[in-house]
């Protein structure tokens, strides 16, 4: 049998998560076990998840850090604050809010899904519409996935809490910003958002692993009455490990606790406003890209576009399966494949977490390669010039290197 023989060079992972981990945090959880109980752990532990706050710019707000993935932080934000029977509304507009909504229903919620092409994202005026029929407030919670990675669509969640705030409806607002958190502008007491979720393998650059949430004053009061059953995932049990100062109900993941801290080190060193604005050029930049090789995006308004995610539609003689495939077996690049609706349709670039502008473009450059391989006769160079005009013009000089 042969030898398995690796790609020469590195792996491009252009996927929208799990992302490049950075040297840093590999380092820093390359260690062995220690003992929780120490008193050196609980205060690590507190300065750790005070600063997980900072991500969702959050001052009021308590965090959890609880290993599981970020399915895990939707069971456990739904269980903590709602009941069985309780009502929500949901909008259905790619396949991770398709799979938030699967486990609403199988937790015996009742749900109101609206269902949106592929490509949307929420309309504000039909929201407030929906959102202003119900006098009664039947509605105990309203749940939506701030960027959906499989179309690439960023939802305007401040618009959607101050229509909330204008009809005077009480409804918990639950956010799945697992995509969002660290690479999206997000600000979760601004937007009085009731519980945002991410996972560490997404902007923050980490192995999978990680479920981090964050729960309003609001939410806390909530999860006192709800009666929905919740174990591994209670918040209470996290509470009163806050309290006794052990932070932990049961062992936590120690090395990727540590992993967290280096990413959030090299998060605040950078500054998360200026991690956000790099995740903005990526953005524009690959889709001056797209535009560039004449294809079309999923994403049907400028108004939903995201930062962290571009899904490319491709034309219909071509499988865009094919376009990952390719690009995997060639050039060592990883694309994104389409999911659900859209499966053969589009691909998806995931320019998210640790990257910079070269990486950025030889990932652009190897796009170009394959698509003409696969049958997408488009010029060479032709995105990598006008995403690298773009960035040539937008890119800051290196904060350390002032």
């Amino acid at each position: 049998m042969a030898e398995y023989f690796p790609a020469p060079g590195r792996n491009h992972l252009f996927v929208p998560g799990p992302t490049n981990i950075p040297e840093r945090v590999m380092q820093a959880m390359n260690r062995n076990n220690e003992d929780h109980r120490s008193p050196a752990f609980p205060v690590f532990s507190k300065a750790l998840i005070s600063d997980v706050k900072r991500l969702f710019k959050s001052t009021k707000g308590t965090c959890f850090i609880i290993p599981t993935t970020g399915s895990g932080g939707w069971e456990s934000a739904l269980t903590n604050t709602l009941s069985p029977g309780d009502k929500i509304l949901t909008y259905r507009l790619g396949q991770f809010s398709h799979l938030w909504i699967g486990r609403m229903t199988r937790l015996n919620f009742e749900v109101e899904v609206v269902d949106l092409e592929w490509g949307s994202g929420v309309d504000l005026e039909q929201f407030r519409s929906k959102i202003s029929a119900d006098r009664s407030h039947s509605f105990k919670a309203v749940c939506i996935v701030h960027n959906e990675t499989s179309t690439a669509v960023t939802n305007d969640i401040g618009g959607m809490r101050r229509i909330l705030d204008s009809v005077g409806h009480p409804a918990l607002l639950l956010v799945d910003a697992v995509s969002s958190i660290a690479g999206l502008d997000f600000r979760m007491d601004e937007w009085k958002v009731d519980v945002a979720l991410t996972g560490s393998q997404k902007a923050l650059s980490m192995p999978c692993g990680l479920g981090i949430l964050c729960a309003s004053p609001k939410a806390l009061e909530a999860a006192k009455s709800a009666k929905s059953l919740r174990v591994f995932f209670d918040w209470g049990d996290y509470l009163s490990a806050y309290k006794s100062g052990t932070y932990w109900p049961y062992t936590p993941s120690i090395q990727l606790l540590y992993g967290l801290r280096a990413a959030l080190d090299m998060i605040f060193e950078e500054g998360l406003d200026c991690v956000i604005a790099r995740h903005h050029r990526f953005g524009e930049a690959t889709r001056l890209a797209v535009k560039a090789w004449g294809l079309k995006l999923c994403t049907t308004n400028p108004m939903w576009y995201s930062d962290t995610v571009t899904s490319v539609l491709v034309p219909q003689h071509i499988d865009s399966g094919d376009v990952v495939k390719l690009a995997w077996k060639k050039y060592n690049l990883s694309l994104g494949v389409g999911l659900g609706d859209i499966a053969g349709k589009a691909f998806r670039i995931g320019h998210i977490g640790h990257l910079n502008e070269l990486q950025l473009l030889g990932a652009l450059a190897g796009v170009e390669l394959v698509l003409n391989e696969v049958g997408v006769k488009v010029p060479l160079g032709s995105g990598v010039v006008a995403a690298g005009t773009y960035l040539s013009k937008s890119t800051p000089l290196i904060v350390s290197r002032l």
